[in-house]
Protein backbone atom coordinates (compact mmCIF):
# COMPACT_ATOMS: atom_id res chain seq x y z
CA UNK A 1 0.00 0.00 0.00
CA UNK A 2 1.39 3.24 -0.97
CA UNK A 3 0.87 6.39 0.60
CA UNK A 4 1.97 9.29 -2.16
CA UNK A 5 -0.18 12.35 -2.14
CA UNK A 6 -2.04 13.65 -5.46
CA UNK A 7 -1.58 17.12 -6.24
CA UNK A 8 -4.79 17.85 -4.98
CA UNK A 9 -4.12 16.18 -1.46
CA UNK A 10 -0.76 18.53 -1.45
CA UNK A 11 -2.92 21.83 -1.92
CA UNK A 12 -5.20 21.02 0.70
CA UNK A 13 -2.20 20.47 3.54
CA UNK A 14 -3.06 23.28 5.94
CA UNK A 15 -0.08 26.04 5.65
CA UNK A 16 1.77 26.20 8.73
CA UNK A 17 1.33 29.25 10.56
CA UNK A 18 3.86 32.32 10.97
CA UNK A 19 5.40 32.40 14.74
CA UNK A 20 4.22 35.16 16.29
CA UNK A 21 7.68 36.31 17.26
CA UNK A 22 8.81 36.20 13.84
CA UNK A 23 5.43 38.77 13.23
CA UNK A 24 6.68 40.92 15.95
CA UNK A 25 10.38 41.16 14.62
CA UNK A 26 9.10 41.99 11.40
CA UNK A 27 6.79 44.60 13.00
CA UNK A 28 9.80 45.75 14.72
CA UNK A 29 11.85 46.04 11.75
CA UNK A 30 9.60 48.25 9.88
CA UNK A 31 7.74 50.58 12.70
CA UNK A 32 9.27 53.03 15.59
CA UNK A 33 5.86 52.14 17.49
CA UNK A 34 6.67 48.86 17.83
CA UNK A 35 10.57 49.22 17.75
CA UNK A 36 10.07 51.57 21.00
CA UNK A 37 7.52 49.85 22.69
CA UNK A 38 5.17 52.95 22.19
CA UNK A 39 0.82 52.68 22.90
CA UNK A 40 -0.45 51.30 19.94
CA UNK A 41 -3.00 52.89 18.19
CA UNK A 42 -6.67 51.35 18.56
CA UNK A 43 -7.42 48.89 15.88
CA UNK A 44 -4.13 49.09 14.75
CA UNK A 45 -4.17 45.37 13.26
CA UNK A 46 -6.24 46.94 10.03
CA UNK A 47 -3.44 48.60 9.50
CA UNK A 48 -0.84 46.17 9.86
CA UNK A 49 -2.78 43.43 7.74
CA UNK A 50 -3.18 46.64 4.67
CA UNK A 51 0.50 47.07 4.69
CA UNK A 52 1.38 43.44 5.21
CA UNK A 53 -1.49 41.17 3.76
CA UNK A 54 0.95 38.39 4.07
CA UNK A 55 0.16 38.04 8.06
CA UNK A 56 -2.15 36.00 8.96
CA UNK A 57 -4.84 37.53 11.29
CA UNK A 58 -4.85 34.65 13.59
CA UNK A 59 -1.11 34.72 14.58
CA UNK A 60 -0.98 38.38 14.16
CA UNK A 61 -3.24 38.63 17.03
CA UNK A 62 -1.33 36.53 18.95
CA UNK A 63 2.01 38.88 18.28
CA UNK A 64 -0.13 41.55 19.65
CA UNK A 65 -1.43 40.02 22.28
CA UNK A 66 2.19 39.41 23.43
CA UNK A 67 3.68 42.42 22.47
CA UNK A 68 0.63 44.43 24.70
CA UNK A 69 1.32 42.35 27.70
CA UNK A 70 4.81 42.51 27.77
CA UNK A 71 6.46 44.87 30.40
CA UNK A 72 8.03 47.18 28.15
CA UNK A 73 5.17 47.92 26.81
CA UNK A 74 2.95 48.14 29.94
CA UNK A 75 5.22 50.52 31.75
CA UNK A 76 4.82 52.42 28.29
CA UNK A 77 1.39 52.47 28.68
CA UNK A 78 1.57 53.55 32.29
CA UNK A 79 3.30 56.85 31.98
CA UNK A 80 1.83 57.39 27.82
CA UNK A 81 -0.89 60.09 27.11
CA UNK A 82 -0.51 59.25 23.70
CA UNK A 83 -1.46 56.24 21.16
CA UNK A 84 0.85 55.66 18.26
CA UNK A 85 0.14 54.68 14.07
CA UNK A 86 2.57 52.33 12.67
CA UNK A 87 4.87 55.30 11.43
CA UNK A 88 5.15 56.52 14.51
CA UNK A 89 2.56 59.82 13.98
CA UNK A 90 0.78 60.35 17.00
CA UNK A 91 -3.64 58.57 17.00
CA UNK A 92 -5.61 58.87 19.78
CA UNK A 93 -4.81 58.69 23.73
CA UNK A 94 -4.35 56.81 26.78
CA UNK A 95 -7.27 57.42 28.91
CA UNK A 96 -6.40 57.56 32.47
CA UNK A 97 -8.45 54.18 32.81
CA UNK A 98 -6.11 52.53 30.55
CA UNK A 99 -3.11 53.95 32.37
CA UNK A 100 -4.75 52.65 35.61
CA UNK A 101 -5.08 49.12 34.13
CA UNK A 102 -1.60 48.72 32.95
CA UNK A 103 -0.38 49.82 36.26
CA UNK A 104 -2.01 47.64 38.22
CA UNK A 105 -1.09 44.68 35.65
CA UNK A 106 2.57 45.49 36.52
CA UNK A 107 1.83 45.96 40.25
CA UNK A 108 0.19 42.27 40.54
CA UNK A 109 2.71 40.88 38.16
CA UNK A 110 5.77 41.78 39.99
CA UNK A 111 4.29 41.25 43.06
CA UNK A 112 3.40 37.42 41.62
CA UNK A 113 7.33 37.35 40.95
CA UNK A 114 8.33 38.56 44.55
CA UNK A 115 6.36 36.05 46.11
CA UNK A 116 7.70 33.23 43.76
CA UNK A 117 10.82 34.63 44.63
CA UNK A 118 10.33 34.56 48.45
CA UNK A 119 8.85 30.71 48.66
CA UNK A 120 11.63 29.58 46.54
CA UNK A 121 13.91 30.90 48.94
CA UNK A 122 12.28 29.93 51.80
CA UNK A 123 11.67 26.67 50.78
CA UNK A 124 16.03 26.80 50.21
CA UNK A 125 16.14 27.62 53.31
CA UNK A 126 13.47 24.48 55.00
CA UNK A 127 15.29 22.14 52.98
CA UNK A 128 19.19 23.30 54.39
CA UNK A 129 17.71 23.08 57.83
CA UNK A 130 16.45 20.22 57.06
CA UNK A 131 19.62 18.53 55.98
CA UNK A 132 21.80 20.41 58.84
CA UNK A 133 19.39 18.15 60.92
CA UNK A 134 19.96 14.97 59.43
CA UNK A 135 23.51 16.22 59.62
CA UNK A 136 23.14 16.55 62.99
CA UNK A 137 21.41 13.11 64.14
CA UNK A 138 23.84 11.14 61.89
CA UNK A 139 27.22 13.06 63.89
CA UNK A 140 24.70 12.58 67.22
CA UNK A 141 23.55 8.22 66.83
CA UNK A 142 26.48 7.37 63.64
CA UNK A 143 28.99 5.10 64.86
Amino acid sequence: MTTDTTPDQAAETPKKRPDPRAILQQLQAASPTFRDFKPLALRIDKSILERFPDIDRKSLRSALRSHTASTKYLKAMERATERFDLDGKVAGEVTEEQRTHAATTLKERFAAVAKQQREKREAEEAERRHAEKLKQLVTKFGR
